[in-house]
């Protein structure tokens, strides 16, 4: 076969029976590079409707996600997934006949033996797995859209880098600036009244990508502290290649933080509770912010710069 060529196994009717299926559409695999040849485009339109059709039968009725096996049928051969069957209280949600424990099993040969791209494809993955694996591949795809990164509640907002800008911008107002270095000041009027409260998020722009400032309030146990940290819009394979140091200071007295930022596939809760950023104590805070100790006026300074490749 030419390189780049695809093959897509046509079904007689007469292989239908359970092992002929599972093998015939075992051979059903669309070839990332079969459209690169124009005398493969028609080759390529039947892989296309072949997959979405079999994309359709695997999935469930009730979640819309992919089944995989055990993949369960009511006796009038409507089929759901295992981990729905206690949601629809045991019933056929199409025909609402009793579901039981019959099993498809021609469906999970078929489902055993299947190779499918990514569902991600469409934005840049040219991954194509076997069905059983394709789950597990897309819930760490690189190309899966990312959770909005705001932390000051738990915003339902999905998608990538630059459209999660925008909406960080325009729905939740937070500051863009673009820029390697910042000088934040954070004001409090009565630091006292410590909640467990996201303060501010910033957007900085340097190098082509974007970051998150995060500077919040929270107890640390009985303590009430203050933590400054950074998180990559990205990858943490990109982020690696980042280093940040946040310092704050007064009364002829510094505290400096240097780390890497993290990634936000980790959420701001577990960045946050593995304490990887700045922390400040209440009372040292209010020794940087001098005065009567009334009110906390915290400047924290900071840069970001591109690791040294080795």
């Amino acid at each position: 076969m030419a390189p780049g060529s695809s093959i897509v196994t046509v079904v007689p009717e007469s292989d239908c029976g359970d092992d002929g299926l599972s093998e015939a559409l075992g051979g059903i695999r669309l070839d990332v590079d079969s459209t690169s040849k124009p005398w493969s485009t028609s080759l390529a339109s039947v892989a296309l409707s072949s997959l979405a059709g079999l994309n359709d039968l695997l999935e469930c009725p009730v979640c819309t996600n992919s089944m995989r096996p055990p993949i369960l049928q009511c006796p009038n051969g409507h089929t759901i997934c295992s981990s729905c069957k206690h949601r629809v209280d045991n019933h056929c949600p199409t025909c609402r006949q009793e579901l039981g424990n019959i099993r498809c099993l021609a469906l999970e040969k078929v489902a055993e033996q299947l190779q499918l791209p990514c569902k991600y494809q469409s934005v840049g993955c040219t991954e194509i797995h076997p069905y059983k694996n394709k789950l597990k591949h897309e819930e760490l795809c690189r190309f899966r859209p990312y959770n909005c990164p705001y932390a000051g509640s738990e915003c339902p907002i999905t998608g990538d880098v630059p459209f999660l800008v925008s909406h960080l911008i325009n729905d939740h107002k937070v500051d863009l600036h673009e820029g390697c270095t910042f000088n934040h000041r954070y004001v409090k009027p009565n630091p006292y009244e410590v909640e467990n409260a996201t303060w501010m998020l910033t957007v900085f722009k340097c190098f082509g990508q974007h970051f998150c400032l995060h500077f919040e309030a929270f107890l640390l146990g009985m303590a009430p502290v203050y933590m400054a940290f950074l998180r990559f819009m990205g990858e943490e394979s990109e982020a690696q290649g980042f280093g940040y140091s946040l310092e704050v200071g007064g009364g002829g007295r510094k505290l400096t933080w240097q780390g890497t930022p993290r990634s936000i596939r980790d959420s701001h809760r577990k960045v946050r509770d593995s304490f990887d950023g700045l922390i400040i104590h209440r009372n040292m805070a209010l020794f940087f912010s001098g005065g009567s100790r009334q009110e906390l006026k915290l400047r924290v300074t900071g840069r970001i710069w591109r690791e040294q490749v080795q």
